[in-house]
């Protein structure tokens, strides 16, 4: 029977998926499977929406080298649409299904519903400039940023099956040395709070505003890339933008941002933005839910000793 799929290599990043996978097999009366590298996540993506886990057991621990196996298998069962996290892991592991069974593949989807029957996507094209509205037919594989669903509350009572499968890996490449990325901080990609930082701070020493203000609201600091890559004031892992980190905090603020459309992409999915600019044509003001024309320089200081006071 045709089916929903979803899966990531990130088991988070899997229960978000089974909620959109969920409201889809509902709406079109058919079963949601998950996959797994990790058979001991089985029972959680049950009680998170699955109605079927199938745990790959292989010989490989790079999730990439299964992707013969998986397009193997929507050969043969033919499921109805392929949800894929978009990890760096799992963009290739689309690619490469995709290319094997000959579909079609969305990336970085944030929307997906059923149109006349069939999976029909938005993207994010242009860098936030346009949308792209994309129509596929079975099987359709769609790759979704994480945090893009929030995941259904688990329910320890559903019940589900589980099902182990043997499958043979591609073993043509060898991974001989890992190096992880090392963070300076919290990631700031799940911050539920952030403070970005742009040019309009004039010198390094000044990074104390931002951080008295980041300490009064419990917040992250993030940057754009020039405070990263060019001043090198901060980390690179700090900063938020089209080729940078994508965030979607409850609260962010800006300091002396002008918002190009590259730092506007990545703050988009942001519940409420605030922006502090000197220019009141700068473009941050049209992304902004609020905004202070101003000198970050006078209004930084004031602003962090009215939350002071508000939370004591």
């Amino acid at each position: 029977m045709p089916a929903i799929w979803v899966y990531s290599e990130d088991v988070t990043i899997t229960q978000q998926l089974l909620a959109l996978g969920r409201n889809l097999a509902d709406n079109m009366q058919t079963q949601l499977c998950a996959f797994t590298l990790n058979g001991e996540s089985a029972t959680s993506l049950i009680a998170s929406g699955a109605d079927k886990v199938v745990s790959l057991q292989g010989n490989s621990q790079w999730p990439e080298s299964y992707a013969q196996s998986l397009a193997d298998l929507a050969k043969q069962e033919r499921p109805e649409a392929v949800f894929i996290g978009a990890t760096q892991r799992g963009k290739d592991l689309a690619a490469k299904v995709a290319a094997i069974i000959k579909t079609g593949l969305v990336t970085e989807a944030f929307a997906v519903r059923i149109a006349d029957g069939a999976i029909e996507t938005d993207r994010i094209m242009y860098g936030g400039l346009a949308i792209c509205t994309e129509i596929l037919t079975a099987p359709a594989i769609v790759t979704i940023p994480a945090r893009t669903y929030e995941a259904i509350s688990p329910d320890p009572n559903r019940t589900g099956e589980i099902v182990t499968m043997d499958v043979k890996t591609d073993d043509r490449v060898s991974v001989s040395n890992v190096c992880p990325i090392i963070r300076e901080g919290a990631d700031i990609s799940i911050a539920d709070k952030l403070v970005c930082v742009g040019r309009g701070l004039a010198k390094q020493e000044d990074m104390r505003l931002v951080e008295d203000l980041a300490v009064a609201l419990g917040a992250e600091i993030g940057c754009t890339r020039g405070i990263a890559e060019d001043y090198h004031w901060l980390p690179n892992d700090r900063y938020i933008g089209l080729s940078g980190q994508k965030i979607k905090p409850s609260l962010y603020i800006s300091l002396g941002i002008s918002g190009q459309v590259q730092h506007v992409s990545g703050i988009r999915d942001s519940k409420i933005i605030v922006a502090i600019d000197m220019n009141e044509n700068a473009p941050i003001f049209e992304a902004a839910d609020y905004g202070i024309v101003g000198d970050l320089y006078e209004i930084s200081p004031l602003l962090t000793e009215a939350i002071k006071q508000a939370v004591k």
